[in-house]
Parts: structure tokens; C-alpha cells; sequence
């Protein structure tokens, strides 16, 4: 296929953009590189991958891009709610309106597949699993564009969208902001931790299977299309206390303690199923374990906090 991908240089674009190439497909990547990177430099051998700096705002680009190709792939946005709230116009136009534009020049024959967020759901009933039908009920800035922007796309019809959970793991655009790749980081780094509302649960996924879900829902298009799917690890609703558990595994002198006063800004709270997804047919492959042990080799690379969205 003819392939789209708006912010495809970004942390998730990073890894799908190569898995799309090495799958067969023409990838063209839409990218202002707002933080500089080079991260599909090595892309460039290939005859199917095409670069250009642009931004995905702008009608008169779009429009030229969009006929040409039979796929979009949304991944332009401001991700996190720190990032949202001190650019409230930005997280706005990038993150719902640009979504909105593409539905509009898009024809019924073209696919959109697009990532959106779980924490739509905002925060979720005591041990209650939050499932594709239950309300969407944002509480930031950042959950409620990507609500709006997955509405754009649902009622434009031709089209796949992934609710993902917390993403982790290691990725050329690398963001150690993200909730496991900031506890590992602060566990190899400070071998300390100091938690706030450390009940408060969330679902997990890596990276990688995020790629591998895109190219499912590219071959499974027809059996799939017109719904959201929540993609994350049914293994992995984990409260913070529980993830610093399960990192001290890895690194045994890591400590961490929950603060007896104060509070997250953050606060989402909730456990998904994940089923729909794996009735579909696609099964997760990387474990929690997996991608703390990455990372872990990861951040011996590098010690510095360059790669964050605050």
C-alpha cells in the first residue's frame, strides 16, 4: 500500500515506519521535527520511503499529499498532558483539528488507522474493567483532543482506531516522560522513587507491539474496520507500587516510597480489558519484564533526560 504517516518521525513512528517498509509498503513521512531528531535516517536506502518536512495543519500540503496515497496514518500530535497544557492552541490544532482535516479531504475509498489514548477513560469504576463501550470521559487536555480526534475518524467510517495503553520500551525518538520509561530511568539512575497515589492503576504496552498492531490492522482491515480497539497487556493494570515491584525485580537496590502528602497532576485511574483486540486475533508479544530489562540496557547508553515531551 500507499502509505501516509503524519509525526512519523516521532517515538512511535520511529518503529512502525521501518516495520511498514520491511513489510512492502511505500511509506511517505509528513514531519515539522519539532525536536530535531534524525531517527529515520536510515530509511533512506529504501526506494519505498519518502520524507517531508511540513505541517500536517496545513490544508494547502494535505490536500497535495492525500490523493496520492491509500492509507493515512495520524501519529502527528502533542503528547502528554504537560506538553497539552503549556501549548493549549497547539495540542488543539495538531491533535483534533489536523485529524479533522485529513477526514475531510480523505475519500470513502481511502483507510485511516490511527492511534488514539485510553486515558479517555479518564478514571474508571473500583475493579471495573473499562472496555470499548464504556464512556469516554477525559479529564486533560490531551485526553480530550484524542477523544475528539478518534470521533472524527469513527464517523468518517473507513477506518481502525487503537486506544493504547501507557506505551514503553526503548525507540530511536526516544521519550523517557512515559510513566515506565521515567520509573526505570529514575531506578537505574537515582536507584530511588518517590511516589505519589501510588494505588492509582493503568494499563501498559510496548512500543513494538504497537508497530505489530498496525501492520495486523492493515492486513485485517475489512474484518476490523469502524471500530476502536483497546491495545494494551491484559497482564499489565498495574498500580505504580506494583510497577516499582516489578522494575526492583531487575534492580533489587532500587527503593521506592509512597509520599504521605502531595499528589499526582495526573489523574488517571483506571484497568482496561483488552479483549475485543484479542478476539481479533492479535496477541501481544512483549512483556512488561521485556521492556524494563531494555530499558535497563537502554540507559546504559545514555543518562540524560533530553528525550522527554516536558
Amino acid at each position: 500500500m500507499k502509505i501516509l504517516i503524519t509525526g512519523g518521525a516521532g517515538y512511535l513512528g520511529s518503529i512502525i515506519v521501518p516495520k511498514l517498509l520491511n513489510s512492502g509498503h511505500q511509506v511517505t513521512v509528513l514531519d515539522n521535527l519539532m525536536f530535531r531528531q534524525a531517527t529515520l535516517s536510515d530509511c533512506c536506502i529504501d526506494d519505498g520511503f519518502n520524507f517531508i518536512h511540513g505541517d500536517c495543519r496545513s490544508e494547502s500540503v494535505m490536500s497535495q499529499l492525500m490523493p496520492k496515497h491509500d492509507l493515512i496514518i495520524p501519529l502527528a500530535a502533542l503528547v502528554g498532558a504537560p506538553l497539552c497544557d503549556r501549548d493549549v492552541l497547539g495540542a488543539t490544532s495538531i491533535n483534533s483539528d489536523s485529524v479533522s482535516l485529513i477526514c475531510k479531504l480523505a475519500s470513502k475509498s481511502q483507510r485511516i488507522i490511527m492511534p488514539v489514548t485510553n486515558s479517555g477513560y479518564g478514571i474508571g469504576e473500583a475493579g471495573k474493567f473499562c472496555t470499548e463501550e464504556t464512556p469516554l470521559r477525559p479529564i486533560s487536555l490531551y485526553g480530550k483532543t484524542k477523544v475528539d480526534a478518534e470521533k472524527a475518524v469513527l464517523d468518517f467510517g473507513n477506518c481502525i482506531t487503537f486506544r493504547l495503553a501507557t506505551v514503553f520500551g526503548m525507540s530511536p525518538r526516544m521519550r523517557i516522560d512515559l510513566l515506565v520509561n521515567d520509573f526505570v530511568y529514575r531506578a537505574v539512575n537515582d536507584k530511588a522513587l518517590v511516589i505519589f497515589q501510588g494505588h492509582f492503576k493503568r494499563n501498559f504496552v510496548h512500543v513494538r507491539d504497537v508497530a505489530d498492531a498496525f501492520v495486523f490492522g492493515i492486513e485485517n482491515f475489512d474484518t476490523m474496520k469502524g471500530q476502536p480497539f483497546n491495545l494494551g497487556l491484559n497482564n499489565a493494570n498495574l498500580s505504580k507500587l506494583e510497577l516499582c515491584e516489578e522494575i526492583k525485580k531487575e534492580i533489587p537496590n532500587f527503593v521506592f516510597i509512597e509520599a504521605p502528602i502531595g499528589e499526582d497532576i495526573d489523574k488517571r485511574d483506571y484497568i482496561v480489558s483488552n479483549d475485543r483486540l484479542k478476539s481479533a486475533g492479535f496477541e501481544a508479544s512483549y512483556s512488561l519484564q521485556t521492556g524494563i530489562r531494555e530499558l535497563i540496557k537502554g540507559y546504559s547508553i545514555f543518562n540524560n533526560r533530553i528525550y522527554g515531551n516536558v
